[in-house]
């Protein structure tokens, strides 16, 4: 009895061992399905190279393209696909990416970047190319960037961003703010040791990476203790894009500088001459800029003197109002004659080394009434025209909003949520 029960119990032992097997093999394949997914994904896919190049100065397009890959013919017909490209207008430097099957010697597509936010595809296929003009969408964002200035302001602003902006929207950044105060401050000799700004920019960032700088939106300046607010307000009646804190333009009768922000060599006051020895009283500023820079009327008027000045070399004077005249050295060239009216900002003439200099630099004065003054004290403004009283409560409401941003304690880069 004890014997046939132990059977019957290895039976089912068994019996139940077996039915797991079966359970969890696996079963083979359908030989009359067709394992579609399998093809699809075991599919031939050509294997691809890249190749990064750049074009050099002075090169022509059609030399870059043969260098990679492309023979005469196969270079003119992807030049002919190329209709919006402009060749007079292709920079030296652009970067060019050249794609290629890895089993077919000639190129398949080749990408030129135009711009930061343009490329042109031109793609081949069998013995004919097109073109494809690709604009890369920018993403919009605001950042308030904060900093102390030790040097300049490229120093500052270097030192405070560089962990957060690329070396070009940093330098970009410095020159927007530089543009809005241009009226109210020289950055190039305005600014101390100690002195703190904050300014609320709008960043524009591309899926590959690629960063600039938009409007400065607000920004505030403490100069010597002094503060210096500023907003971006569109008044339908009062001059210039940007207002202090008590409604004034920014705008002014005088720019600050002749020069764009630019260094200074030599501030008014006494000092050594280079070339004649011996201290003499430098009635202006020296501002050091490369042979060929711009230099603009620092307001409006009329050129009462354009020619040769003894040692001031190229000399040019214009007549502003109330007074003024300003007197600019050592050109290069001249961009306007005498009697010529002239507007604020207008390229005037060109930096050189005429006269007694010893190198490239502009050489600056302000006459009032005839007598020279220190150019800092003599165009120093405390506005223009006032928001009207129309748009008044508009522009303090906004007022109160922007600067309300820059209140916390910032020293860096902080994103905003004013987008």
């Amino acid at each position: 009895m004890k014997a046939w029960i132990l059977r019957v119990f290895l039976y089912s032992v068994v019996a139940l061992a077996l039915a797991g097997a079966l359970r969890f093999t696996p079963q083979l394949p359908d030989p009359e399905r067709k394992p579609a997914e399998l093809l699809v994904t075991q599919a031939a896919v050509p294997s691809w190279k890249l190749r990064f190049d750049t074009l050099g100065r002075g090169e022509s397009l059609r030399s870059l393209l043969k260098r990679d890959g492309l023979s005469d013919e196969e270079a003119t017909r992807a030049l002919e696909a190329a209709s919006t490209l402009d060749s007079r207008r292709i920079p030296a430097g652009m970067p060019v990416t050249i794609k290629s099957e890895a089993n077919d010697s000639t190129p398949s597509e080749v990408t030129l970047q135009l711009a930061t936010d343009r490329l042109l595809h031109l793609t081949r296929s069998g013995e004919s190319w097109t073109g494809n003009d690709e604009k890369l969408p920018w993403t919009t964002d605001t950042i308030v960037v904060g900093g102390t200035i030790s040097s300049n302001l490229y120093d500052a602003m270097n030192a405070s961003a560089k962990n957060d902006l690329p070396a070009s929207a940093r330098q970009q950044l410095a020159w927007s703010l530089a543009d809005v105060y241009e009226y109210r401050v020289d950055m190039s000799r305005d600014l101390q040791h100690g002195d703190e700004f904050k300014v609320v920019a709008e960043r524009l960032v591309t899926p590959a990476g690629a960063v600039k700088i938009g409007n400065v939106i607000a920004a505030t300046f403490k100069l010597s203790g002094t503060i210096i607010n500023t907003v971006h307000f569109a008044s339908d009646s009062a001059s210039g894009q940007y207002f202090d804190q008590n409604g004034k333009s920014m705008r002014a009768a005088f720019l600050r500088a002749p020069l764009e922000f630019r260094r200074i060599s030599s501030v008014f006051g006494g000092r050594e001459h280079p070339i004649l020895g011996g201290w003499r009283l430098h009635k202006g500023t020296d501002y050091a800029a490369d042979r060929g820079t711009p230099v603009r009327a620092i307001g409006d008027g009329v050129v009462v003197r354009a020619g040769w000045g003894a040692g001031y070399g190229n000399v040019l004077e214009i007549r502003h109002r109330n007074g003024f005249v300003t007197r600019y050295g050592h050109l290069s060239r001249f961009n306007v004659h005498a009697g010529q009216r002239v507007s604020i900002g207008q390229t005037v003439a060109f930096v050189g080394s005429t006269g007694l200099a010893t190198g490239p630099h502009l050489h600056f004065e302000v006459l009032v009434n005839g007598e020279q003054r220190d150019p800092r004290t003599a165009l120093k403004s405390t506005g223009g025209d006032p928001v009207p009283a129309s748009e008044r409560d508009a522009f303090l409401a906004m007022r109160d909003r922007l600067l309300a941003s820059l209140d916390a304690p910032i020293t860096g880069v902080a994103k905003l949520g004013l987008h």
